[in-house]
């Protein structure tokens, strides 16, 4: 057993000692096995700029429908999605207002009537010459101050609805336009405020043109100038698009997003397009010179994208090793085999396109 072990031992140390002397590669030794290069290409491209949009109304068609007197909500006839004309009643409201408007008219047309009387019967006299001209101008002035406030008590009825000849306390609540009700605040028996409440009745948006706003982003807006003639895509209808233009673009940046808001006005006759649905514009980039590489050539370290660059052969590297070079640049556009770069690169770069993350170490900083 002692002769085995010692034999055992012995081979040992002398398979310890070849492994020992085997030679390591040197670290350029292996990159150099590694590396593949391809020359950078560049191409005349024109590409297709998408900016990220949602539906939404247009303001100057948006109109909050409040009840013109304070009282009980009696009846709301409409819900939301409902299609509502011009002048429809959607509310009625039971108000004490209207009781109060309706006695104003009352006592204006009794004492516009005295008035008008007393005014033809002293007419009747100074005619005669029973009175001074001097009462009789005091009567055309009574009878002109009387019908002013008749009108007035007029007006007021008309403003809430009411008939001359209508005695209920229920006032009728109207569309002031015609659209689609997209909200509804308030339910029956609650007590609804007059015009200084801060919430509406309800919401009436007309649809037949609507603003598509989308948020693109700094560096892109010399690409989408005003009047720019653009496509609109939505998810809701895969396959359509819709034509316009960009109508405006906003002078404010949002600091936090680093972008800016721009519109499409769309017609909407057939009312396809409805409030907060995802969008898609499109703008066409003017053809320019890019240079493509392959995606895997490409690395990232942070917001920064990189690839690495051959550099040309020194005679003073005597030692024959590739030499690489990091360039930090700056991507138009990624794809799953190519990428597109409009800055960082020159015609005739040698760009690294295989192990590449493998070498970052190894180029120069």
């Amino acid at each position: 057993m002692k002769i085995r072990f010692s034999i055992l031992c012995i081979v040992l140390l002398r398979l310890t000692a070849c492994s020992g002397d085997k030679p390591q590669a040197a670290p350029n030794e292996r990159a150099n096995r590694v590396i593949q290069t391809a020359p950078v290409e560049f191409r005349t491209i024109s590409t297709e700029l998408t900016i990220p949009a949602t539906v939404q109304p247009d303001p100057a068609r948006v109109v909050h429908v409040f009840a013109p007197v304070s009282g009980r909500l009696i009846e709301l006839r409409v819900k939301p999605g409902d299609n509502v004309r011009a002048g429809e009643a959607v509310a009625v409201v039971a108000s004490s207002d209207a009781a109060s408007a309706r006695s104003d008219y009352d006592k204006a047309k009794a004492q516009s009537q005295r008035s008008q009387s007393a005014l033809n019967r002293v007419t009747l006299l100074y005619q005669h010459g029973a009175v001074a001209a001097k009462d009789l101008e005091d009567a055309k002035a009574q009878a002109a101050s009387d019908a002013s406030e008749l009108e007035r008590a007029r007006q007021r009825l008309r403003l809430l609805g009411l008939g001359e000849n209508q005695s209920s306390e229920r006032v009728s609540v109207v569309a002031p336009r015609a659209g689609v009700v997209t909200e509804t605040t308030s339910a029956p028996g609650e007590f609804a405020k007059s015009l200084d409440a801060s919430n509406p009745l309800l919401t009436v948006a007309d649809l037949g043109s609507v603003w598509v706003v989308g948020n693109v982003y700094e560096r892109d807006l010399t690409l989408v100038p005003r009047g720019l003639a653009v496509n609109v895509t939505l998810e809701a209808y895969p396959g359509e698009k819709w034509q316009g233009k960009i109508s405006n673009v906003s002078d404010v940046l949002d600091p936090t997003t680093r972008t800016v808001k721009l519109r499409v006005v769309l017609e909407n006759t057939q009312h396809k397009l409805k409030p907060d649905m995802f969008a898609v514009i499109h703008a066409q980039r003017p053809a320019t010179q890019l240079a493509v590489v392959p995606t895997t050539a490409v690395l990232h370290e942070g917001n920064v994208a990189f690839v690495l660059v051959q550099k040309p052969d020194n005679p003073e590297n005597k030692d024959k090793n590739v030499r690489l070079e990091r360039r930090v640049i700056e991507v138009q556009q990624n794809g799953p085999q190519e990428t597109l770069v409009r800055a960082g690169l020159n015609p005739g770069d040698l760009v690294v396109t295989a192990n590449a993350e493998l070498l970052r170490e190894e180029a120069a900083q």
